[in-house]
């Protein structure tokens, strides 16, 4: 095994493996999933990670999370901006994150290995893979049949009557036709793995900037102008704060908080990369573009379809649903249905599939775990979760918490203890021996403190109001202090590099 590195200042690494070598990691007990990925299988180029955030960017509950920004007290223009430099922090985020797998090519719970051990990779490993992302795969789904059943009424409006009376825990039978219907549709992608979402994203990318453009430009049109959207103020704002930089924080975390997830799992996107430049350069125009786009998109139109239905609407759906224009209405929905695909195939159902296969990598690989995720979803009904919204955000809330602490002890791994350095031999163990001395032997307790005590603290707000405001910066914070944790117990417990 060689690792050939050229300047540090191109964040250029290659790592060749020979057949032999990935042969006998397999001997060991790791499945094809779990493998470090070759040159020869390494698929994804820059124009690959440049289409891959596109569609994730543009989906249902973030144009609802860009109307809750609107009652923050910043004006329309200062959301935009404040979406814009959130893109930014997601980016580096991702980049940083991801910068193990597109070396090395390993995926996330390798990389997870390589920052907490062997054994103690398995909680946070199970936590965002298994815990966080069949949650929000099953939440997620039931969003989007919501609009699904908008655009099967539109077209047969008999079909809203179907079964009438019958109800399945709670949801209609047209309902659960709609809900099974984009459940079905979102467990074929994910089965399709990477290649199938290039290719999709690649078809869905064109008709983003098609339909989300169309509909701001008419949402300018029958608002009276672009000035109007800008200077206009919902009928209630609530201020957080009179400094307006807490109110950026404010919104940068949220957004943080919502691709926490992906910023922690993204190694198994980047172990597919032909090189860390193409994923660095991919990975951060996708964001900033992508949400430079949706920062005008979805301030236009939100703020236009409100003033001109005359009340604050910030639900994107109501606002399709009035439209008089059914192949508009067809076109912008269907857009949006095949968005909320994307996001949940590369944020939920893949690294929940790749996390069972790592939990058990003898009896699941990829493609079973997918199909265990998805059914795991649809058996916790989660039409059943949204009927107390307060208690799925306070749910998520508390899972996002943790994700930030975990991507803050894994970059201060990675770049300050292990130094880039992963010796693939050793993080490849062979289950079956004892492994003494190995440096990914073990739990890395150090990194367990650091993230239990992040966690303890960014969850505060949760349950005590006195500590609200660590609730709505509650990944910056965590992220912080595990990181800053991290190294200051590494340096008093005089870690040696390559050790965990």
């Amino acid at each position: 095994m060689t690792i050939k590195q050229k300047d540090d200042f191109s964040l250029k690494q290659e790592v060749k493996l020979s057949e032999k070598e990935i042969i006998s990691f397999k001997k060991r007990g790791y499945n094809d999933d779990l493998l470090p990925k070759t040159k020869e299988k390494r698929h994804m180029s820059t124009m690959n990670y440049f289409t891959l955030w596109m569609g994730s960017v543009h989906n249902i509950p973030n144009y609802t999370a860009v109307g809750g920004f609107l009652y923050l007290g910043l004006s329309p223009l200062g959301v935009m901006s404040a979406l814009v430099i959130s893109s930014m922090a997601v980016a580096a985020l991702l980049v940083l994150n991801g910068k193990a797998g597109s070396t090395y090519g390993i995926p996330f719970s390798m990389h997870l290995r390589a920052t907490y051990g062997d054994v103690g990779a398995k909680l946070p490993g199970f936590l965002r893979g298994v815990v966080v992302a069949i949650a929000w795969f099953g939440l997620q789904n039931y969003t989007a049949s919501l609009a699904l059943l908008i655009l099967i009424g539109k077209i047969w409006p008999d079909f809203l009557l179907l079964g009438s009376g019958f109800s399945f825990f709670g949801l209609s039978f047209p309902g659960l036709i709609s809900f099974t219907v984009f459940w079905f549709i979102n467990l074929l992608i994910g089965l399709g793995g990477g290649k199938a979402l290039n290719k999709f994203t690649a078809i869905l990318n064109p008709l983003i900037y098609v339909v989300f453009i169309g509909m701001a430009i008419w949402a300018i049109r029958v608002s009276g102008g672009i000035m109007s959207i800008l200077n206009f103020t919902p009928e209630i704002t609530q201020s957080t704060s009179s400094s307006k930089i807490l109110t950026y924080l404010i919104i940068i975390n949220a957004v943080l908080a919502v691709w926490a997830g992906p910023g922690a799992s993204v190694s198994d996107f980047t172990q597919n990369a032909v090189s860390t430049k193409s994923q660095r350069i991919g990975q951060s125009a996708s964001l900033v573009v992508g949400y430079t786009i949706f920062a005008f998109s979805s301030i236009s139109i939100l703020i236009g379809g409100s003033i001109y239905y005359g009340v604050d609407e910030w639900n994107v759906l109501n606002i399709v649903n009035k439209w008089d224009h059914f192949p508009a209405m067809l076109l912008s929905i269907i857009v949006l249905l095949m968005t909320t695909i994307s996001t949940n195939a590369t944020g939920n159902i893949v690294p929940a599939a790749y996390q069972l296969s790592a939990l058990f990598p003898k009896q699941i690989n990829y493609k079973k775990g997918v199909v265990i995720a998805s059914v795991i979803s649809f058996l916790m009904m989660p039409w059943k979760l949204m009927d107390n919204s307060e208690s799925i955000f306070n749910f998520l809330n508390m899972i996002g918490a943790t994700l930030g602490p975990v991507a803050g002890v894994m970059l201060a791994h990675y770049f300050f203890i292990l130094k880039e350095k992963i010796n693939l031999d050793e993080l490849y163990m062979d289950q079956t021996k004892n492994n003494q001395g190995n440096s990914y032997k073990g739990i890395n307790k150090e990194a367990y403190i650091a993230t239990i005590t992040a966690l303890l603290i960014s969850l505060l707000g949760q349950v005590n109001d006195s500590f609200s405001l660590i609730s709505k910066l509650s990944f910056l914070i965590g992220f912080v202090m595990s990181f800053s944790i991290y190294l200051v117990l590494k340096k008093k417990t005089g870690h040696k590099k390559g050790k965990i």
